[in-house]
């Protein structure tokens, strides 16, 4: 028992380092209303194990906080990536086409609000939807599937074979 969560912890606390780079690394494209997020590419990974989902948590508040956000950025960003994770893991004996669908959905709601009310961004909330929505899709509709894709191969010896494939 020891065991599973030990690497539990493990595969949260890499996932979480992981993101927080990835999003630090490239954060010209990681904040403001036009965005893609490549760590969102990471929001795949409850298809794989479920220690994705505080890990990807944790992730994207250390990253929105060391990103210079507002504290209803790091709360309502965090949580729009928590729902996508959570219906991630929770869709993962369904088709893995639906894996990226509901960070896409949660991020392409919840940040513009984040955005027109907390930043004060003067665009229209319609809009902003439409470019946190494209940011979204091209950062987990494509490059999450094709980390998807590419982990496929390996999803037994990198998150242990009793973990959801």
């Amino acid at each position: 028992m020891k065991n599973k969560s030990t690497l539990f912890l493990v595969q949260a606390a890499a996932i979480a380092a992981v993101y927080v780079v990835l999003t630090l690394v490239f954060a010209p494209f990681s904040y403001g209303e036009v965005q893609v997020r490549i760590s969102e590419a990471l929001t795949i990974l409850p298809f794989f194990t479920p220690a994705a989902v505080p890990g990807l948590f944790v992730g994207c508040i250390i990253a929105n906080i060391l990103g210079g956000g507002i504290p209803v950025d790091i709360i309502f960003g965090s949580i729009a990536t928590l729902i996508g994770a959570v219906f991630t893991y929770k869709l993962r004996n369904s088709s893995k086409w639906l894996a990226p669908v509901p960070p896409i959905a949660a991020n392409t709601v919840i940040v513009p609000f984040v955005l027109y009310y907390g930043y004060g961004v003067n665009l229209p909330i319609p809009l902003m939807m439409l470019t946190v929505g494209v940011g979204e899709i091209i950062s987990c509709g494509v490059f999450g599937m094709i980390l998807l894709t590419a982990l496929s191969k390996y999803k037994n010896s990198i998150f242990g074979r009793q973990m959801a494939a």
